[in-house]
């Protein structure tokens, strides 16, 4: 009886061993506990990035700047590849950032601006397009509403003299001159992340040569206001010249005549006769006696 026990037991701790054999070779070496992943390297290229926000019309500095490895088919076209490119752009001039940056946001060079300048609106313009300011008001100009940015319709007001149908002097029409132009300024204010509306007496609008003519003979020809438009709104409307005709009559009514009435009665109408001659002795007189006596034959 001891023997088989003891055969059974062995018998038991040699299949154990097998089993421990088979699930070590089958199953994953579990990592030591505790150890830390190793970072895998990124290979890529360097970009310099804005190491903070960076407001409309800063002046860089290198504390304003980081440099990143990014994969090379993510870094942007035209990327700086280090700092010191950054701050000597153009004979070793700090540039000026023609636009708001957050942070880690590559730095292009259209967002920056010549060796030591100020923010240039011509930098923003379009390939194409021209910059023509025209002088508003605070009602004109959109109540102070109107930013950097913002796309708008240019209407045009003036006198056309007199108006040949009633003759009348001082005859306005008005008219839309260009519509859906960017606005690249109001006074001095070009920033197109400003978000503090402000009055102003001059307004910067991005337009085509043509249109630039054509603004700069309406200002002649009359007054010029501005139509903010919805933002993405892009639709051109058909429209026509508006006359004084198209508001209606104009001016209040005249008074009214109204007829007198008195509190004395009437006078009786005499009935309507046919004048007899009365001799009587030797005078005659002439006297009315109503048609419905009088006989035809007298």
């Amino acid at each position: 009886m001891r023997v088989a026990t003891i055969a059974s037991l062995a018998a038991s701790a040699v299949l154990g061993l097998g089993a421990l054999l088979v699930a070590r070779a089958w199953l994953p070496n579990p990592q030591p506990k505790g150890a830390a992943l190793r970072p895998v390297a990124v290979q890529g290229v360097p970009v310099v990035l804005a190491a903070g926000p960076i407001a409309y019309g800063a002046k860089l500095q290198a504390k304003d700047l980081t440099v990143a490895n990014l994969p090379r088919d993510a870094a942007p076209v035209g990327a700086y590849s280090n700092v010191a490119q950054v701050l000597k752009v153009d004979a070793g001039g700090a540039p000026v950032a023609l636009t708001a940056m957050s942070p880690r946001e590559p730095v292009l060079p259209e967002k920056l601006s010549g060796a030591g300048a100020r923010p240039t609106l011509a930098a923003q313009i379009s390939d194409g397009m021209r910059a023509y300011t025209i002088g508003v008001t605070d009602v004109a100009g959109g109540g102070g509403h109107i930013l950097p940015g913002d796309h708008v319709d240019v209407v045009l007001t003036r006198d056309v003299g007199v108006n040949y149908q009633t003759g009348a002097k001082g005859h306005f029409v008005s008219d839309l001159v260009i519509q859906n132009v960017r606005v690249l300024g109001m006074d001095l204010n070009a920033d197109p992340n400003s978000t503090k509306p402000a009055v102003a007496h001059t307004a910067t609008l991005e337009v085509t040569a043509q249109d630039a003519e054509r603004l700069a003979l309406s200002a002649q020809a009359g007054s010029l206001s501005l139509a903010l438009r919805r933002t993405g709104s892009v639709e051109l409307q058909p429209v026509r010249a508006v006359g004084q005709a198209d508001l209606g009559p104009t001016g209040l009514p005249g008074p009214r005549a109204i007829p007198v009435r008195h509190n004395r009665p009437a006078r009786p109408t005499a009935p309507a006769g046919v004048g007899v001659l009365v001799i009587n002795g030797e005078t005659a007189s002439k006297v009315d006696v109503p048609s419905e006596h009088f006989n035809a034959g007298a």
